[in-house]
């Protein structure tokens, strides 16, 4: 597996200036970042709770409706540069079995396809050995996550609580809260930012590019990281977008009839920070220039025939499973303000959908533990 991306030199992007991960002014906390937080986890709380009342079952915070759950393998290239052979999974070659979950963002498991929103792909691979955070020390995985929009609006923690108390108020993304809610968001600097999501190109989930968003450690350096449909099937599919005659379901319905038919393969790779005013670690809002810096293959994940919407295994999934990046190697460290906010928010929305919906979560060791 080639280790450049596109026509850019490998032997150029081996020997650039890549900044480190604990270097000065990467992460800066604000001081009132932490009253940020714990008002953005109760506010998604308050919205699991609306959504029990209209579904009466308790979904995630975000990325409430599963399109689809599937099984791989994650590939780690055996051929990398030195500067690409960052944390224990991607220091040698290797193949890991990987179960992964298409989204969609919103807070709403209704939502209906047809209303264009990001979209969320999430990975939890298997067999991962290394120095491990706290709270995934007893499960040897590393979670990895995915939104179609290379940028978060929710861009740090206060921005996060002032968006979030505005969905609220509006009940957005409902197609008259997207209607209302713009006359709050005009008032605000960053109203491309927040619009943006409203406007993304509503196609096929297989097809759609995936990103990070946000940064991470990797290893000496500081990434973010993308995922590239590369089979010639799913990049025609980028094509078709969605009619309104399609139906409410049509995304999963899609996927389903996608993945029956054709393997899926994609490739990880990694962007490297090279520039923390153009690259900002704690504001997640800017996109990090990929004809400046350009992406880098270090893996690739394969997707073999199956059924993708396996009612056990999704039942099983929403009830007892759940992705979070503090889930895995130091070494893959989130950064910055939103992962920081993730790393409350995430374990509040798990242990409330648990509670209400009289479930224990599952930190699953192996892939043959999910059905």
């Amino acid at each position: 597996m080639a280790a450049q991306n596109g026509s850019v030199n490998a032997a150029g992007l081996a020997n650039r200036n890549y900044i480190r991960w604990d270097a000065e002014g990467v992460e800066k906390i604000p001081p009132d970042e932490e009253e940020d937080i714990q008002a953005s986890a109760n506010m998604l709380n308050g919205v699991q709770k609306f959504m029990y009342n209209a579904h009466r079952h308790c979904f995630a915070a975000t990325h409430a409706r599963t399109q689809g759950i599937v099984k791989g393998k994650f590939i780690v290239s055996d051929d990398l540069p030195a500067h690409l052979k960052q944390t224990e999974l991607f220091s040698h070659g290797g193949e890991y079995d990987v179960v992964c979950r298409y989204s969609t963002e919103p807070s709403d498991p209704g939502l209906d396809d047809r209303i264009p929103q990001p979209r969320g792909f999430a990975m939890k691979i298997f067999g991962i050995h290394g120095d491990m955070f706290d709270d995934g020390k007893d499960f040897p995985t590393q979670d990895i996550e995915f939104n179609s929009t290379p940028v978060l609006d929710l861009a740090d923690a206060k921005t996060a609580r002032e968006i979030i108390e505005l969905r609220l108020k509006h009940m957005y993304p409902s197609e008259e809260g997207i209607k209302t809610i713009y006359e709050d968001l005009r008032k605000r600097p960053d109203f491309d930012l927040q619009t943006g999501r409203d406007k993304v190109r509503n196609t096929h989930l297989e097809s759609t590019r995936q990103y990070s968003q946000t940064a991470i450690r990797f290893g000496d350096y500081v990434i973010k990281y993308r995922l590239e449909p590369s089979s010639e099937t799913q990049r025609k599919l980028y094509e078709e977008t969605i009619k309104p005659e399609d139906g409410s379901d049509i995304l999963s319905r899609w996927l389903k009839n996608f993945h029956e038919n054709h393997d899926a393969e994609y490739l990880f790779q990694v962007q490297l920070c090279e520039n923390l005013e153009d690259q900002p670690v704690e504001y997640a809002g800017k996109v990090w220039d990929p004809e400046r810096y350009p992406h880098q293959t270090v893996a690739k994940l394969v997707i073999p025939k199956q059924d993708s919407f396996n009612y056990e295994r999704v039942t099983f999934w929403q009830d007892h499973m759940r992705v979070d990046q503090w889930h895995g190697l130091k070494s893959l460290q989130p950064l910055g303000s939103s992962n920081r906010l993730r790393r409350v928010v995430y374990p509040a929305s798990s242990k409330l959908r648990r509670t209400i919906n009289g479930r224990k979560e599952i930190n699953v060791k192996e892939i043959n533990e999910i059905p």
